[in-house]
């Protein structure tokens, strides 16, 4: 289950996305959306790079009955980019979530292989989202 702190105006399907986690784990995510500006804040203070974000993740220590950690998605890049590519914002949000959940699960595509970006073209695939969004997940 998502445990949602929307704090911006973005709508968000909850469902959707609940769907969606649930093809990962029956564990509770917190799920963050918010402004360009404090991604760009968490982004330095956490990584120690001093720009803004799209997607940032936060894996918690796995213990019984624990969420299995944080994602925090930039209500900007989801319009923004949604509009640039042409597809809605909940399909956006979706990657993006998919994306912070690869994260959590221990992925990196900075490290790896390409598993990572097998990983999101499955799930792409699974839940029918544009064709544009795995152009772009292979870049």
């Amino acid at each position: 289950m998502i445990e949602l702190d929307n704090r911006t105006s973005l709508e968000v399907n909850e469902n959707y996305l609940n769907t969606i986690l649930s093809t990962f784990t029956d564990k509770e995510i917190e799920l963050i959306i918010t402004s360009n500006e404090e991604i760009k804040e968490m982004n330095k203070e956490y990584r120690n790079i001093d720009k803004g974000t799209d997607v940032l993740s936060f894996p918690y220590e796995d213990m019984p009955m624990a969420p299995l950690g944080s994602i925090v998605i930039s209500s900007w890049h989801v319009q923004t980019i949604a509009k640039e590519l042409g597809h809605t914002t909940d399909d956006e949000l979706a990657l993006l979530f998919i994306h912070g959940m690869l994260h959590i699960l221990g992925f990196d595509h900075e490290l790896d292989n390409g598993e990572m970006r097998e990983e999101e073209l499955k799930l792409i695939k699974k839940f029918n989202l544009p064709d544009s969004l795995i152009i772009r997940t292979e870049c």
